[in-house]
């Protein structure tokens, strides 16, 4: 786990300051090392860095000032191989070929076997030599072979390429810039803006899907002309003639497994979550599994003890989860192990408020827990964190989820928002409801983002006139079954959002999620299971929880369905610092004359519930985001 940036200059050499400031940008990703590598297009050299190891210092001269056409940077986080052996960037035995990675590959020991049977020999134990010397073998075929969470970016000097590449869910964050002078790449966003040809400018595009989804639509970012790499894709630039292409190299399974029962499912899922587990566990520093008391969570860590009998976890707390505390407790006492829970008190948020809004790159409407949860990880000497993310998109745990039959039936009559002519709450909520044309809208609107009148009239009407509305290209599957839904929560809830914020939340205090829930068999697996198995309109999960059944106790597996997520509502109607900080940020705002303001007092007034403190946290954190990322440059 680690943070990489670089670029590629098109026309001229450029110096070397640009990634140092770049990787500077993401030291909080990789505080163990730090490397460089710059080339003129056809011959290269390594550089050790300020923050390098003393072996590395006295293996490579420090990069001052150069200059380059091609630079990339590199943040250590060392979990396998901690010797220099595992150092970045790596370069094939030719040095014609130059790597650097961000994540983990789990099967990297099985693809490594392959390769020795093909003559390869390694000198080290890390995953970052078996990604190298798979390219060597098959190029970007080798993509497909991996099983991990993984931003690649490599330069071929033989074959005149640089290849960016990223994982199949889009675990690992992988953003690029481009124009006809430059590339530029890096795992955040903060970085690339650290690079001499880039100047922050506000994509309206990717701020109304935030405003909307609570997250920018991959491929865009709010930042105009930085993107997302889509997950299960590589970029290709031909560094002759500066052409780039894209690849997608893997979908979901189209084939569907119709003839399997109920149990044989069951079976199979429990092996390979084991499986994943087993091989997610693979560190060469301490893990721990994060429990949240409910089902996802605690299966890891019950499924986690058969394997590593000294695996503890711990409990994040806030107000009003109590019973989340109480179910992990009970679990860690029915399996024995340590179990550790962290209080965090409404004063801790509010210490670190400002800043820890600011560490994301777009606005957001909530408060993310998982900061709380890295900061905590990292004070118990852990490194490597298991997460049950992933578990909600791929066994139907959103409460949406079971709204969709419903929906299915009642759009057939969705006339009637045309004779609709009041105004009020009431008419407002019905003519809504009976605006979802598409499994997109139905998408959407489980995601308690601003519904699209309210996003289009918060923007005042120069900026509304510049955005593109209609998002017929953000489409995705529109299959009129839970397949559809399956596609926009995997692809947009879990890629665009929770992972997104899980890794710099992670990352911010050098910490490493992994999530055993999305591997590559098991995604494989059960998106090609029949309907009836993954789904039935009634309970969540119903699949995942046959499994469960096995490991868990009945107070677990009765607890009604909660996010992970702090009390925001409460937070704002009864903390008078937090109503104080909104008010402030709300007429600074203001000011910018961005949004109408007339609006943003309405909404201000209007609290009613907790979806009327989601619009205006929204709009506190856009401000938040304004002045760090546009007024501190």
């Amino acid at each position: 786990m680690c943070g990489i940036c670089g670029y590629y200059s098109f026309k001229k050499e450029i110096s070397s300051k640009n990634i140092l400031e770049m990787n500077n940008a993401i030291r909080h990703r990789g505080p163990d090392d730090e490397g460089f590598w710059i080339s003129d297009g056809f011959y290269g050299k390594s550089f050790s860095g300020n923050d390098s190891t003393q072996k590395i210092k006295g293996t490579f001269p420090l990069l001052n000032e150069a200059s380059s056409k091609i630079a990339l940077g590199f943040r250590r986080l060392s979990i396998l191989d901690l010797s220099e052996k595992g150092h970045q960037p790596m370069l094939s035995e030719d040095e014609k070929i130059t790597i650097t990675f961000n994540g983990e590959i789990y099967n990297f020991k099985k693809i490594r076997k392959q390769l020795e049977d093909l003559t390869y020999e390694f000198t080290s134990h890390s995953d970052t030599e078996v990604i190298l010397k798979s390219y060597e073998e098959w190029g970007t075929e080798m993509f497909s072979k991996f099983d991990g969470m993984f931003a690649i970016a490599l330069v071929d000097l033989n074959e005149q390429k640089l290849i960016l590449g990223r994982d199949r869910v889009g675990l690992k964050p992988l953003f690029y810039f481009k124009n006809n002078d430059v590339l530029v790449w890096a795992s955040e966003i903060k970085s690339i803006l650290k690079n001499q040809f880039i100047k922050s400018e506000i994509n309206w595009n990717g701020v109304y899907t935030n405003f909307l989804f609570q997250t920018t639509l991959a491929p865009e970012t709010c930042f105009q002309n930085i993107y997302s790499l889509e997950p299960a894709s590589f970029l290709s630039l031909d560094l002759h003639h500066l052409e780039i292409s894209k690849e997608i190299y893997w979908n979901f399974p189209s084939d569907k497994n119709e003839n399997i029962t109920e149990t044989e499912a069951v079976e199979k899922v429990d092996q390979l979550l084991s499986e994943s587990v087993k091989e997610q566990l693979f560190a060469d520093v301490p893990v721990t599994s994060m429990m949240s008391g409910g089902i996802d969570s605690t299966l890891i860590t019950a499924k986690s003890k058969p394997f590593k009998g000294d695996i503890n976890a711990f409990t994040i707390s806030y107000q009003f989860s109590e019973s989340e505390v109480e179910n992990a407790s009970l679990l860690a006492d029915k399996i024995d192990i340590e179990h550790h829970v962290k209080k965090v008190s409404d004063d801790e948020i509010l210490d670190q408020l400002k800043e820890n809004i600011q560490h994301f790159e777009e606005p957001y409407s909530s408060l993310e827990v998982l900061i709380n949860a890295a900061e905590y990880a990292k004070n118990l000497g852990f490194k490597v964190v298991l997460s049950g993310n992933g578990a909600d998109e791929l066994f139907a745990g959103y409460s949406h989820s079971l709204k969709l039959n419903k929906w299915l039936s009642m759009r057939n009559f969705n006339f009637i928002r045309h004779l609709i002519f009041t105004n009020n709450d009431f008419s407002r909520k019905v003519k809504n409801y009976f605006s979802q044309d598409d499994m997109m809208d139905f998408f959407r609107q489980s995601q308690v983002g601003m519904k699209p009148v309210e996003a289009k009239s918060i923007f005042t009407k120069n900026i509304l006139n510049s955005i593109r509305t209609n998002l017929s290209d953000k489409k995705l599957s529109e299959s009129k079954d839970y397949q559809g839904l399956f596609e926009y929560d995997i692809k947009y809830s879990l890629s665009s959002h929770h992972v997104f914020r899980d890794d710099l939340s992670a990352m911010k205090y050098g910490v490493e999620f992994r999530y055993p829930y999305l591997s590559n068999d098991l995604i494989d697996y059960v998106s090609s299971l029949p309907e009836k198995l993954r789904y039935n309109g009634i309970q969540n999960k119903p699949l995942l929880r046959k499994v469960a059944e096995k490991y868990l106790p009945p107070e677990i597996l009765k607890m009604p369905k909660r996010g992970f997520s702090f009390p925001l509502s409460h937070f704002i109607k009864t903390e008078p610092k937090v109503r104080a900080f909104i008010v402030e940020h709300l007429n600074s705002l203001k000011n910018r004359n961005f949004f109408n303001a007339e609006v943003i007092d309405l909404w201000w007034s209007n609290q009613k519930n907790e979806y009327d403190c989601v619009k205006i946290w929204q709009l506190v954190t856009f401000e938040l985001w304004y002045q760090k990322y546009f007024e501190n440059e």
